[in-house]
């Protein structure tokens, strides 16, 4: 690597310099790997190549000045300890080179093993392994491989393809009865695939080898995969990796080595126990690539007691240390336990919960550190529905449930196809052998993930539980054929587009759709378990981390909801009131034709009456609503839409009159409606007539909605309930707007409330930026703000949702622009900015202000922590989406804290 060699700064460390909590700057391996050093476990010597150095790199295309001087000082002290030389022809030292960001990202970026060995080691490397010369050359062709794909782009499939070549010539399917003679005839091939790819020779240089291969793991970082993976669970881009050497040791020098990976806990269920898969006489990569099936961990007492035991010892030892689920990788070498890697693991949704409770239980964490460990995006997944099993649904395959759920869709066998389909509103299960890296866009975009090969540890299984997608993977009954887009299993066969559904949690795979039932976390929430009577320890999880949020959170949390049944479900499910009644929801229906007379009356009679018509019909609705809710705030919005979107559409309507004029039909009420729909209609509705707008125009309109409201709200009073409604006006850009509609508001609700003791508030929706920028102003007539944040990113940003998230949000998400669409969580630098200023202001003019927001953002984890810290009263979502945000709000406050002590 060429290098400036005036150190200036310190990009090396050495594994015992660093600790567990310098994550920023040695990633996350770098950072366990010196806290287990630091703890006297078995570890590898090494050394690791920082964040910072890699940042460096990735600016410039050149290694930061002193790079290459601490690398070869930290070498010849990695060779001094070893008491060998890298590529020694005699005794050669063999290092790997990982990746190792601050969060983990599996199978994202690069690994290289076997560095050092050439055509002149890979002879020293048998006679130190005793004369192996199976072991030697099978290290070698791995690292051919590895080098050649990732440190200069050769096609991965070529070398499979010599593999599996040379793998039929011997007449077996596995590797491992490859002998030396075979292994070194495919290390020639190698070279030939290397060559024909790159132009040159396979590099003899030990020392270009590693320079090399550090250069592909700084590089592998803005890899395609690994930007649409963290752009997937939301990792920052500018982070950096860092880069680990480490000194190679063996689980491939036969039946007395192996590798695996164990959990301290069961990362799908979070039940205590020996979780992991091993694999005999391998590599690390060979676990995780599922390219042969591995034995439950629980075989290692059986096949190396020593070792199996001193595992449990370091795996006891490491869980209490970090106070959490551990994910260790480790090799045996010739019966010597090595421990390669740890870190806090994976885990499903379910898991998360259960873990947490457990933890507390053992006094390793208090209640709060619980909640932190959980979240709302997790807290949904386990509100998805699960399958509804009877005797007509047998399974016809059973794999590993690495990451449950309950999955249906169009069996799929490419990556491509996957994304193809789902982009077409299909629902797909992407069906692989053993997926890898590659896949990643694939198993984003499917419904479920089933591989044949594999077991927890495996490429698709680990990636699935971070992404909350359901997966079984090893399940080796399938005979998949992906260049033909089939699998079989026994008598059945299943090709591209047959219907499959996949069962995360048990493992099974059945033909066709399975009809699905609520979750248990959602019937909980319905009233219909007791947590305190369940044998679920994730539904007594669950219960006992929600009692502590709602314990622990400052904001209430309300629900949308425009009918007596979602008002009552949301209650069961928490919710505290209703931050958004959608009158508009109640012209629909039966009701259509009174708005149709009352958008064509022609004389104040007419449209009198059609007001009087609708009158009693709102009120019934909202008696209903307000029963449902009695006792909590009921907050309802006046008409929003344009009266336009209650009558046919333009075209159907001009159809229509043409096709019954030409029979000589009568059509005077089809062409009054043409003429009011041509009359009213707009360019663009959401900048027109509509909102506050109506309620000046129209006479009477919001004047009868008022009147409806407080009367229904004296029914429920007198009726000895309680009603505490709200009234809601949208659209509001300037002060005058509200103050004319609350004057004729305050009439009615004074001559209608009498001596009931109903007690009225008046506020707005502040969805419009000029409200946001003249919030104080505003506040002098309003007693509270909702923030419509659905409309207020549409204004802000000058999108039409409806119109731009198909046409072009994916390019921009593609090129970074988003890191998520703005409808779905808060754009915090713009949009929020104009909350925060509408709140401050408005705060200022009125000190009792009362604020809340009630668009989408009410329900998405990271909006609601920026509510939090705005100083929002409440948010508003469906009535699904009210645990998650009780669950983010309690969350808040805990973050709110530690930024604080920070």
């Amino acid at each position: 690597m060429a290098a400036q060699e005036t150190v200036d700064h310190k990009y090396v460390y050495d594994f015992a310099e660093g600790n567990k909590d310098l994550k920023d700057l040695l990633g996350g391996k770098g950072a366990n790997l010196a806290e287990m050093t630091n703890l006297g476990l078995p570890v590898p010597p090494g050394f690791t190549i920082t964040t910072e150095a890699c940042k460096a790199y990735l600016g410039t295309g050149e290694e930061p000045a002193g790079l290459a001087g601490q690398i070869e000082a930290h070498l010849e002290a990695l060779e001094r300890e070893m008491g060998r030389r890298l590529g020694d022809p005699d005794d050669p030292l063999l290092v790997s080179v990982r990746s190792g960001a601050k969060f983990s990202m599996p199978g994202m970026m690069e690994t290289v093993l076997n560095v050092g060995l050439n055509d002149r080691s890979v002879i020293g490397l048998s006679a130190q392994a005793g004369r192996n010369d199976r072991f030697a050359w099978d290290s070698y062709r791995r690292l051919i491989q590895m080098f050649g794909k990732t440190v200069c782009d050769v096609p991965g499939e070529e070398f499979e393809h010599a593999l599996d070549e040379a793998k039929r010539a011997k007449g077996s399917t596995d590797d491992l009865d490859l002998d030396a003679d075979d292994l070194r005839g495919l290390v020639d091939a190698y070279k030939k695939i290397f060559a024909k790819h790159t132009g040159r020779e396979f590099p003899q240089a030990p020392r270009e080898q590693l320079d090399l291969a550090i250069r592909a793991v700084f590089e592998s970082w803005n890899a395609e995969r690994a930007v649409v993976y963290r752009r997937q669970e939301r990792i920052p881009a500018d982070l950096g990796t860092a880069v680990n050497v480490v000194a190679m040791v063996f689980g491939n020098l036969g039946p007395d080595s192996g590798t695996g990976v164990a959990f301290t806990r069961d990362p799908a269920s979070g039940a205590q126990g020996i979780y992991g898969d091993y694999l005999a006489n391998a590599q690390g990569e060979d676990v995780v690539a599922g390219i042969r099936n591995t034995v439950p961990l629980q075989e290692l007492e059986r096949i190396d007691k020593t070792s199996y035991d001193e595992l449990l010892s370091y795996m006891a030892r490491l869980e209490e240390h970090y106070r959490d689920l551990c994910d260790i990788e480790f090799t045996i070498e010739r019966g010597k336990l090595w421990m390669l890697q740890t870190r806090v693991g994976k885990r499903t949704a379910a898991a998360a919960f259960v873990i947490a409770g457990q933890l507390v239980d053992e006094g390793l964490i208090d209640l709060d550190e619980a909640l932190h460990r959980v979240n709302g995006a997790q807290l949904a997944q386990l509100m998805f529905p699960r399958f509804r099993l009877d005797h007509e649904f047998e399974p016809v395959a059973k794999g590993v449930g690495a990451s449950p759920g309950a999955a249906s869709g169009k069996a799929v066998f490419s990556s491509d196809r996957a994304v193809e389909l789902a982009a077409q509103g299909e629902s797909v299960i992407l069906v692989r052998r053993e997926t890898n890296p590659d896949d990643l866009n694939g198993m984003i975009a499917a419904n479920g993930i089933l591989t044949s090969r594999g077991g927890k540890t495996s490429h698709a299984a680990v990636v699935a539980r971070g992404m909350g997608k359901t997966c079984v993977s090893g399940a080796d009954a399938l005979d998949v054929n992906v260049p033909q887009r089939r699998f079989t299993v026994g008598e059945h066969t299943v090709g591209e587009g047959d219907v499959i559904s996949v069962d995360g949690t048990t493992g099974k795979v059945y033909l066709g759709e399975v009809p699905v039932m609520p979750s248990e976390v959602v019937q909980y929430f319905e009233g219909n378990l007791e947590p305190a009577r369940s044998e679920d320890p994730l539904v007594r999880a669950v219960h006992r981390i929600m009692t502590h949020a709602d314990q622990r959170r400052r904001l209430a949390v309300r629900t949308n909801a425009d009918t007596a049944e979602d008002a009552a479900r949301a209650r069961r499910f928490g919710a505290q009131g209703i931050g958004l009644c959608r009158t508009e929801h109640m012209f629909l229906g039966d009701r259509r034709e009174l708005v149709e007379r009352l958008i064509l009356a022609r004389t104040d009679d007419e449209r009198e009456q059609a007001l009087a018509a609708l009158l009693p019909l709102q009120r019934a609705d909202f008696v209903e609503i307000f029963r449902a809710m009695d006792g909590l705030p009921v907050t309802v919005r006046l008409i929003d839409p344009p009266l336009h979107e209650f009558l046919p559409p333009l075209e159907q309507l001009a159809v229509n009159v043409a096709v019954a004029q030409e029979r000589g039909e009568d059509v005077a009420k089809e062409e009054a409606l043409l003429a009011a729909v041509r009359r009213m209609h707009e360019e663009n509705p959401m900048l027109g007539l509509r909102g506050v707008r109506l309620g000046l125009v129209i006479p009477g309109l919001f004047a009868m909605q008022v009147r409806a409201i407080v009367e229904a709200a004296v029914t429920v009073v007198r009726d000895g309930g309680s009603a505490l409604p709200e009234i809601m006006v949208p659209l509001v850009g300037a002060v005058q707007e509200l103050e004319t509609v609350r004057a004729e508001a305050e009439k009615i609700i004074a001559e209608v409330v009498g001596e009931s003791g109903v007690e009225v508030l008046i506020g707005t929706m502040i969805e419009v930026p000029r409200a946001a920028l003249t919030a104080g102003q505003i506040a002098e007539a309003a007693e509270f703000f909702s923030f419509g944040t659905n409309d207020l990113t549409q204004m802000g940003w000058g999108f039409s949702r409806d119109d731009v998230e198909a046409a072009f949000f994916w390019r921009y998400l593609e090129l970074g622009i988003f890191g998520i669409s703005p409808f779905e969580s808060i754009d915090a630098e713009g949009v929020g900015r104009l909350v925060r200023i509408a709140a401050e202001e408005g705060r200022a003019a009125r000190p009792g202000l009362k604020l809340g927001v009630c668009g989408e953002h009410g329900g998405d984890p990271d909006s609601v922590h920026f509510f939090h810290s705005v100083g929002l009263d409440y948010v508003s979502c469906s009535p699904f989406r009210v645990p998650v945000a009780r669950l983010e709000a309690g969350r808040a406050v805990l973050e709110a804290a530690g930024s604080d002590s920070r």
